[in-house]
């Protein structure tokens, strides 16, 4: 799979690609990153990629042209374009299923005040990480990176996937390790039995509970 990243801000993703799980899959080559500067499709001579806004008001509106540029530099057939923005829909595990099984996905980093609104002839979707504004949307291709990458098959066991919280709409069930006690507070005895059944039954009831009390939200 390959993942293109438009951005005034390439830099922002050096330590992102250098650690953890997203730096293993890149060398397994299981997931490719691609980082592109949309200054580089400026057409003025001081790189510049954004503008007043017409009609006026407060901040500087980001041009259509040199995004459009950046997309067309990487997009193929099989591409499918994402601009990040909370007008877009709310990302959740079921995008990131979907998207995981894309052979390339491009995601669109938009700054200042936004991006000239005809980008949207140019875009797939809209996607947004939560109901608040970020300065940028460097820190949502982030997220969402990591959240698709690790459902690439090879990236992780899957079985570590499929018990997780948003699977069957439910919060994942309590972990603990050693040490058994600790400050007062032990470890549930049904962990300990090795009873497997036992088991599966106590963690997918502690699923339930869970989320009806955190997010009952997700019940319905």
């Amino acid at each position: 799979m390959k993942i293109s990243i438009l951005t005034l801000f390439p830099s922002m993703f050096d330590g992102f690609l250098s650690e953890s799980i997203i730096k293993r899959a890149i060398e397994k080559k299981l997931v490719k990153f691609e980082i592109i500067d949309i200054r580089d499709f400026s057409k003025l001579n001081n790189n510049q990629v954004d503008d007043t806004p017409y009609g006026g008001g407060a901040g500087m509106v980001m041009m259509v042209e040199p995004v459009v540029d950046a997309i067309n530099s990487v997009k193929t057939e099989t591409s499918k374009v994402y601009l990040m923005t909370p007008a877009g829909i709310p990302f959740k595990e079921s995008i990131a299923q979907d998207l995981s099984k894309e052979k390339h996905i491009i995601l669109v980093c938009g700054h200042y005040e936004g991006i000239d609104e005809r980008i949207l002839n140019y875009v797939d979707g809209e996607v947004s990480i939560g109901d608040y504004v970020l300065t940028g949307g460097e820190l949502p291709a982030m997220v969402i990176s990591d959240a698709v990458t690790r459902l690439i098959d090879g990236v992780i066991k899957k079985e570590s996937y499929e018990e997780e919280s948003f699977n069957d709409n439910l919060l994942d069930y309590p972990t603990y390790t050693k040490p058994y006690e600790y400050d007062g507070h032990k470890v549930p005895d049904v962990l300990l039995s090795g009873h497997h059944k036992n088991i599966a039954e106590w963690r997918k009831s502690e699923q339930i509970k869970k989320t009806q009390e955190r997010r009952p939200d997700l019940m319905k």
